[in-house]
């Protein structure tokens, strides 16, 4: 029997390198859409093969469950490799070495669909060669799984780093905004010592340094809330 690596796909060429300026880093939320794609293809090339087995025994409209799964599989995975307008496609080196790299992502996953459609043709034509490809695409299954798997876990791994990037940077900016309402808080402090100083002249001071005085409280309390949150 054939290995799923012994069967023959298209060449695929890897793609031009994104430059930073162009690609920058998903969101979180980008990330959660990368992740879902990814599992995606897990989920749909398990149908692939189940309703091709089905359909080689004769029940009615697995082969177009088949077929629409594979056409899921394909379009999800054509979006995380060339990417779209909302998804980057493959933005970094982790990503590019794992689908064009040592682990062969890209020609697993391309190895499988060019058999599952030979396979599918085969079942639909009745075709006396039929029984070996289905075995063959079975075969296939677990070996490919685990390909897919590993790009996924490579996607959490980047959704991990950029969370955790995330919350040092916002960690950094409230730091320089508690430094700044701490300076402010020191003004305004000065400021109602010299409207205390100037007497009745010094009134219309005194209620602009105390208006700034509690924004810095307000600000503070916001930071403490922000900074809480980004440690949780």
């Amino acid at each position: 029997m054939l290995h799923l690596g012994q069967a023959q796909a298209p060449t695929r060429t890897r793609p031009a390198p994104a430059s930073s300026a162009t690609a920058p880093r998903p969101s979180g939320q980008l990330y959660g859409t990368l992740i879902n794609l990814s599992g995606r293809r897990r989920f749909t090339s398990q149908r692939v093969v189940l309703y091709a087995v089905l359909a080689q025994q004769g029940h009615d409209g697995a082969m177009a469950l088949s077929r629409g799964a594979l056409a899921t599989f394909l379009e999800a995975h054509d979006t995380l490799v060339k990417g779209n307008g909302t998804v980057p496609g493959l933005f970094c080196d982790e990503l590019k070495d794992v689908y064009f790299g040592a682990p062969g992502g890209e020609k697993t996953i391309r190895a499988f669909i060019d058999l599952a459609r030979r396979t599918q043709d085969s079942v639909d034509a009745h075709a006396p060669g039929a029984p070996a490809l289905l075995d063959e695409l079975v075969a296939s299954a677990t070996p490919l799984l685990a390909v897919l798997n590993q790009i996924t876990l490579v996607y959490e791994n980047l959704a991990t780093t950029q969370a955790s990037s995330s919350r040092q940077q916002l960690s950094g900016v409230l730091t320089d905004i508690e430094s700044i309402a701490k300076h402010a808080r020191i003004v305004a402090f000065n400021a109602q010592v010299a409207a205390a100083r100037a007497g009745g002249a010094g009134r219309e001071f005194a209620v602009v340094a105390g208006e700034l005085s509690a924004i810095t409280s307000k600000i503070d309390e916001l930071v403490h809330q922000a900074m809480k949150a980004s440690a949780a």
